[in-house]
């Protein structure tokens, strides 16, 4: 899809299709008004007789309107004017792409960016546009037969912005929300291929592209032989019961000053969560192809971050394993000791994830890092906890919590705090090793947190456990892309800040 903005008035649009709002109560936005000006009231009469009220999700398409260049203009209800939220403007543009997508129109002039939306300027509407659009066109055929697209797909939008003073911004807009749109969609294609291609092996292989994609990016993959020597007892024992071996991704991308701590960002890549000798029903089994979506995301972050060649440096560490229950699995029972030197009793082995991770956190400090941040599917307790909306949230440092929480409400990709309180800590206890990897029945994301903790003392962590948000099942099962957006906007408002004048 091609993207681009341009100021100038709707009537004057040379072009397939231009795209205008309705308010609630029948009320024309500017560029409505404009086409009905020029029309001779044609707009105006059609919304007295009904044909439109402006209420959200209606569209009403007109052909050929009199006085205007354009072959159709679209009129899209957006509700009441003043109760458009991030989630209502991103419904809107998502309106009008399946709309459009039967009109035969392929290009596309938007002037839904005049919407208002609270707190939001022109830089935010054109970038959640983008990302709406690019998110309802979204398919995954690769593995079907019929890979077929639609005869006459879209193929342009421009978004308009009032005056050419907006145009500088406008651009960078467009550019920053492009490659996140590109970073989600290979999150997405990743999350959504089966276990049986999507490996640890072939997970490594998509971030050795990655290398010869951008020249910023250097990509290495240890291989079970150097994590044994390294002690990673923890990540080990995870892949003990699959034939596919474990790998550990280390991906740096050091496009900073020399100096500069770098972002850490480590991503959970269980390709295959069978859950080991603790069997998961098998009921649903299937969706387990997913936990590897905290790998997928934080792989199509650091994308996004080479392809707007940010000034930064961002390590991406993806410990990935399969976890089945075969012969050499590891029991519940067990204890494993990790690359920290701290011994761990296993009580479930469908608490995995946490196993991987821990190694992986001990391995960022190596880095001595700005910040780390760990993206999980981790647990079902956060899903019924929080549901599909935000990610849980639990970290060690009250100035990263916030930023997290302000580029979530900011991107539309939200998160939660909740509370890594010592008091959760004692449910770990084991007689028998340094913690157990579970608590007890109630709590279970922040046990889970509060077990990650413990190997991140030396630096500023926060735990993203996207469970809830990473797909959706149901009759449109499929991954989200998420929180690919959250990690963008929080590198993005990191970077402007380091660049603020002093």
């Amino acid at each position: 899809m091609e993207y681009t903005v341009k100021s100038g008035s709707p009537e004057k649009q040379r072009i397939g299709c231009v795209v205008a709002a309705v308010y609630a109560s029948r009320k024309l936005s500017p560029s409505a008004k404009i086409l009905d000006e020029v029309s001779g009231g044609v707009i105006s009469n059609l919304v007295r007789r009904g044909e439109i009220e402006g209420d959200l999700g209606q569209t009403l398409l007109l052909h050929n309107l009199e006085n205007t260049l354009c072959d159709r203009v679209l009129l899209v209800g957006c509700g009441k004017e003043k109760d458009i939220t991030t989630r209502n403007f991103r419904n809107i543009n998502q309106t009008m792409v399946k709309r459009l997508q039967a009109s035969g129109a392929t290009e596309i002039a938007s002037y839904l960016t005049e919407a208002p939306v609270r707190r939001r300027d022109i830089t935010w509407k054109i970038g959640q546009s983008i990302e709406a659009i690019d998110e309802c066109l979204y398919e995954f055929k690769q593995l079907k037969t019929d890979k077929s697209s639609p005869r006459r797909p879209l193929r342009k939008f421009i978004f308009s912005v009032s005056g050419r003073g907006q145009l500088a911004d406008g651009e960078i807009a467009v550019r920053n929300s492009m490659a996140i749109s590109t970073g989600i969609k290979l999150s997405k294609d990743l999350s959504n291929l089966p276990g049986n291609i999507c490996t640890p092996a072939y997970l490594a292989k998509q971030a050795t592209t990655l290398q010869q994609q951008y020249p910023k990016i250097k990509t290495t993959i240890i291989d079970e032989d150097e994590m044994e020597k390294q002690g990673m007892g923890a990540l080990l024992a995870v892949s003990r019961g699959s034939s596919e071996p474990a790998k550990l991704i280390v991906i740096e991308y050091m496009a900073g000053d020399k100096d500069q701590e770098p972002v850490v960002l480590v991503g959970k890549g269980v390709t295959f969560d069978s859950g080991g000798i603790s069997l998961k029903p098998g009921v649903g089994m299937d969706e387990m192809k997913y936990d590897m979506c905290g790998a997928a995301s934080v792989l199509g972050t650091l994308s996004a971050c080479a392809e707007l060649q940010l000034p930064m440096n961002i390590v991406c560490l993806v410990p990935t394993v399969e976890n089945m229950p075969g012969s050499s699995a590891i029991k519940p029972g067990d204890i494993v000791t990790s690359m920290s030197g701290k011994s761990i009793e296993i009580l479930n082995t469908d608490a995995e994830g946490r196993l991987i991770l821990c190694d992986a956190l001990t391995y960022a400090e190596k880095y001595n890092p700005a910040v780390v941040i760990d993206v999980a599917t981790l647990t079902g307790a956060c899903i019924v906890a929080l549901g599909a909306h935000p990610a849980g949230l639990l970290g060690n440092h009250n100035p990263l919590i916030h930023d997290l929480l302000n580029a979530g409400e900011k991107s539309g990709d939200r998160c939660w705090e909740l509370p890594l309180w010592d008091d959760y800590q004692e449910e770990l206890d084991s007689n028998f090793a340094d913690m157990a990897n579970i608590g007890g029945k109630g709590a279970g994301t922040i046990t889970a947190a509060c077990f990650l903790s413990r190997f991140t003392k030396k630096y500023h962590w926060a735990h993203l456990d996207i469970a809830g948000v990473a797909w959706k099942s149901g009759k449109q099962k499929g991954a989200t892309g998420r929180p690919v957006s959250l990690l963008m906007q929080y590198i993005l408002d990191r970077f402007k800040a380091a660049n603020q004048p002093s």
